[in-house]
């Protein structure tokens, strides 16, 4: 990795004054006047692609009023939604570290092991408005506050470890371009369109992030159940200012797990909170959701032997070169008191760091640090922000001799609101002073080079990992990616959008390439000319989710249809097998009020079968008598009961008398249909535990 890069740098994303041909890189002319790109003082532009930093890859420069007005200009377009992961659910809990670092860092949040630091989490989807649902193929937000006894540390990151664009200038025109189209409004919490897709042609830097959005990693199963990342590259700072390179990491106990898309899709008709509900009830049954806590860490000269720039937020740092090291873990149990005073309310800043801990260069993180703390102060309408309670310094004490403002909540003591004042020698209340010794200090690092607009050499590879993601994941979630492509695709309008994103596939796989043009019924255009040529990279297991998640119905869910006259025992015996091994079970009847069984008992039910479908649950299980058998053959909300649970891959558990309706669902028996009577209820929970992946050739057909 070199450290001072020459001035050529990566390619510049399309302007309406470039000639971009398909497949081909951007060539710069001459703007006219009227088609210029001004601030909005009518100051010409010279550069939308790049921040102002100091050398190609040294921090960004506070005098880049371009950067500041386009990012502020942005903060304040939504008012008082979040313009970016305005849907979210949150929840309390408490960080607790198990390994330390001291040798790596001074923070005490991760040097004090076993001491239990309280935490609140927030989830969210990045495209759709707060009102959306909960299930859009999206990337999830992944943020957590600490409460340290140094005060709050945000850890403000995503379910993927990259991130689409390397520079924070261009963020604006990231989430413009997937957000709902300018002059239309629609569509709502969805990448599936024209605009989106032209963007992301245009910058082959997204290229990478682009496979793991259209991967399985985008439509959760659960909260619970998605991998979180810093994604971005951090320093952690010891006693002695020496720094060391750092990549934050989050692991669900439960393990990574997904929903099939056309699952998704009728989940977001079936329960557009699917997702806030689970998080909710599991907290509230005391299944608590834990996750553990991991770091990848390097020297400087570590990371310069890597064959890609680590400031680079489209890159990951494999595992397989940097194992994770799990040095503590997060539980959260206990479900916020008001969801607008805290979920809402709560402002995460990635400036919220204790001493220790310290940011790097990365172009995309330098904008984050002024953005989130400007998008704060429009959203919550108030400088005083941080006294709302979600947001105070819970583990120490918050003091300075910052004063008034709109919302002032305090009522600060004293004469001196200025320092340094010489009013305690007067018995005065002389107020806070700086501790030059335990306070934060930024890790000492070297900045030298012009003043430039540019992006490092080491920044210009933008399908290498890309290959690498797509040629790790395994058959099925490689056929997963490419439908998902061909779905997204199928939407836009504009052949040369396509075309052009055809063109960069050839750069990461040709038989993917190849795949998505069958499935839209396209010939293949010329492949675009990278800036670097592609590399091939040893795979990466761990960047997959089948066969990785842990072979368990913990956590899970799982629906009984039961019908008048059902045998009672088999009710029971397949409660137990599923309860004995963490899932929970819900009753559904053909009405809310439950149903008699044999015998003349009354069993309540949980849901009633039109409005409980089985995307709902993880398996289901059919426990009939002949007669209510009968009563649903007719029923149309029961054979898509049966249908979808086959077709979305799930563990179907049956008595002898539900047989008819299984088969006017025209089910094929296999090793996920088990017969509850002749198997045992015993033989249900193994196939519940996973997905039967062998069924899918027989029940759709993937690029």
């Amino acid at each position: 990795m070199a450290k001072t890069p020459t001035s050529s740098g990566a390619p510049r994303a399309a302007t309406p004054a470039s000639v971009t041909p398909v497949g081909g890189e951007t060539h710069q002319t001459a703007t006219a006047p009227e088609d210029r790109l001004t601030t909005n003082f009518g100051v010409p532009v010279s550069d939308d692609q790049n921040s102002l930093k100091a050398g190609p890859r040294g921090p960004s420069l506070l005098e880049d009023f371009v950067l500041r007005e386009k990012i502020q200009h942005f903060d304040h377009e939504r008012i008082p939604e979040r313009i970016v992961h305005a849907r979210g659910s949150a929840a309390h809990g408490y960080f607790e570290l198990t390994k330390s670092l001291s040798k790596y860092t001074r923070a005490k949040i991760l040097t004090e092991v076993g001491k239990r630091t309280d935490v609140f989490a927030r989830f969210s989807t990045v495209a759709g408005g707060a009102g959306s649902v909960d299930t859009p193929r999206d990337v999830r937000g992944f943020a957590v506050k600490f409460y340290t006894v140094e005060g709050n540390w945000d850890l403000v990151g995503n379910n993927i470890p990259v991130f689409f664009i390397q520079d924070a200038i261009k963020f604006p025109d990231l989430i413009h371009a997937v957000k709902m189209e300018a002059d239309r409004g629609y569509p709502q919490a969805a990448s599936a369109h024209d605009t989106f897709w032209d963007f992301i042609g245009l910058m082959p830097e997204s290229t990478h992030m682009i496979m793991w959005a259209m991967s399985d990693r985008t439509i959760p199963r659960s909260l619970r159940m998605m991998e979180g990342f810093g994604v971005n590259t951090f320093r952690l700072v010891n006693d002695a200012d020496e720094a060391t390179f750092v990549k934050f990491h989050w692991r669900p106990k439960l393990g990574t797990q997904s929903t099939c898309w056309d699952e998704a899709v009728k989940i977001a008709g079936a329960d557009p909170d699917f997702h806030r509900r689970d998080l909710h009830e599991t907290i509230a049954g005391g299944a608590f959701p834990e996750w553990e806590f991991g770091v990848q860490l390097l020297s400087q000269a570590e990371a310069d032997a890597l064959p890609f720039d680590i400031l680079d937020a489209t890159k990951l740092i494999p595992e397989e070169l940097v194992p994770i090291q799990v040095i503590g873990r997060m539980v959260l149990d206990r479900n916020p008191d008001n969801f607008f005073a805290e979920t809402e309310q709560a402002a995460f800043l990635p400036t919220n760091m204790p001493p220790g801990i310290d940011a790097s260069e990365d172009p995309l993180l330098q904008g984050r640090l002024f953005s989130y703390q400007d998008t704060q102060l429009s959203r919550l309408g108030s400088v005083n922000f941080h006294q709302l309670p979600i947001n105070q310094a819970k583990g120490c004490p918050f003091q300075n001799l910052q004063r008034d403002g709109h919302m002032q909540m305090q009522v600060p003591r004293g004469r001196a609101n200025y320092e340094p004042n010489s009013l305690a020698e007067a018995g005065e209340i002389g107020g806070p002073r700086e501790d030059p010794r335990g306070g934060f200090r930024t890790a000492p690092a070297s900045v030298e080079g012009a003043k430039v607009r540019l992006r490092a050499e080491t920044f210009a590879d933008h399908y290498s990992q890309a290959r690498l993601f797509y040629r790790s994941q395994t058959d099925i979630e490689q056929a997963h990616l490419a439908s998902a492509l061909v779905f997204e695709l199928s939407k836009c309008s504009i052949a040369h959008v396509r075309l052009r994103i055809l063109a960069n596939l050839q750069n990461v796989d040709a038989d993917l390439a190849a795949r998505v043009a069958a499935g839209l019924n396209m010939d293949l255009p010329q492949p675009s000319a990278p800036a670097v040529a592609p590399r091939d990279m040893d795979a990466s297991p761990m960047l997959r989710i089948v066969g990785k998640y842990p072979p368990t119905l913990e956590g899970r869910a799982v629906g009984i249809l039961v019908t008048d006259g059902a045998d009672g025992a088999v009710v029971n015996a397949v409660r137990a097998a599923v309860e004995g091994e963490g899932a929970s079970i819900k009753i559904i009847a053909p009405r809310i009020g439950g149903v008699t069984l044999k015998g003349g008992k009354a069993l309540a039910a949980d849901g009633q079968l039109a409005g409980t479908p089985s995307v709902l649950f993880d398996a289901v299980a059919l426990v009939f008598s002949a007669e209510g058998c009968a009563d649903l053959l007719g029923e149309s909300a029961a054979v898509d009961f049966v249908t979808n649970a086959f077709v979305h891959l799930k563990a179907i558990g049956y008595t002898p008398e539900a047989q008819p309706l299984l088969a006017r669902a025209g089910i094929q028996p296999d090793d996920g249909v088990v017969d509850l009577k002749a198997a045992g209820a015993e033989a249900f929970p193994p196939p519940a535990r996973t997905r039967q992946w062998a069924r899918e050739p027989a029940v759709r057909k993937l690029a």
